[in-house]
């Protein structure tokens, strides 16, 4: 990839653009924006795969979307279970292997979006819960990929939030006997991600990036990636055995303690929340809760 960091955004004139943000830290992504000082360089092209060379017009970013769509991600690969103290609070073992399930293309949101919560949560008291996360991007197609090779069909991380409805992946009365991950974590926009792609160029495999999550402005999350079971080059290595990764596909590394699940008295999402997430080295992500009547 050309870019170090990528964003998608709104220019002053309503177009949406891909550049690269004219930072020195990733902490300046946020504070400028919120003081309309944030400049990006255009990147020509129609996709994050398909942007060429810094076109050397700069622009004025209004506002941040996330780095991907719907369009861009063939599908969402997640690892449950995956770090050390978040599977010390639910209760179990670590996993043999990464433990795998998929979000579709259209549980991808952009960075500041709604998360909208059906009605089929709402009416049955879903328990909403909030997983921030790692998220790697594949920029280079590959199947059986070494190890040794794992970061070079990375284009870049993005932060994200792995939103799920407790009630339906484990409660037997809605899940039956076996916790049932699809279908309680894939609706529509409940994987949003941003504000920007970093490569690893810029954090290598993504070790030791201190990660913590927000509910309107409650500490609840607070770890590191040095707490992840299995790391990226090994989640890139296992999940592409006989399987291709796609161009574009988003694998989900696993949320650490601190969610909603894990408290004596849980503190689900009600309608209304804002739940932040922050990667060092990567942005922080926002989104609202938005429950549907």
């Amino acid at each position: 990839m050309s870019w170090s960091r990528l964003i998608r955004f709104v220019s002053d004139d309503g177009q949406v653009h891909y550049g690269e943000p004219k930072i020195t830290a990733t902490s300046d992504l946020e504070s400028l924006l919120q003081n309309g000082e944030l400049v990006a360089t255009e990147l020509s092209g129609s996709s994050p795969f398909g942007v060429g060379s810094p076109n050397g017009k700069e622009l004025k970013v209004k506002s941040l979307l996330g780095p991907l769509t719907p369009a861009d991600v063939p599908i969402v690969r997640c690892i449950g279970l995956n770090y050390i103290k978040h599977i010390r609070e639910g209760g179990r073992k670590p996993p043999p292997y990464p433990s795998v399930f998929i979000k579709p293309s259209a549980s991808v949101a952009d960075h500041g979006e709604d998360i909208p919560i059906p009605k089929v949560v709402v009416q049955e008291d879903g328990q909403v819960d909030y997983e921030g996360e790692l998220c790697i991007v594949i920029g280079k197609a590959g199947k059986d990929i070494p190890k040794d090779q794992a970061l070079e069909h990375i284009a870049g991380y993005a932060t994200g939030n792995d939103v799920s409805s407790r009630r339906w992946q484990r409660d037997p009365a809605y899940a039956g006997g076996v916790p049932q991950w699809c279908f309680s974590k894939g609706f529509d926009k409940w994987c949003p991600m941003g504000p920007m792609l970093v490569s690893p160029k810029v954090v290598g495999a993504a070790e030791k990036l201190a990660l913590r999550t927000w509910v309107n402005g409650e500490l609840r999350q607070d770890s590191d990636t040095s707490d992840l079971l299995f790391g990226v080059k090994d989640i890139v290595a296992f999940v592409s055995q006989g399987t291709t990764l796609e161009q574009g596909t988003v694998i989900m590394t696993g949320t650490p303690a601190g969610v909603a699940m894990g408290m004596k008295e849980p503190k689900y999402l009600k309608d209304g929340d804002v739940v932040e997430v922050e990667i060092e080295e990567i942005g922080k992500l926002r989104n609202k809760m938005a429950f549907q009547s």
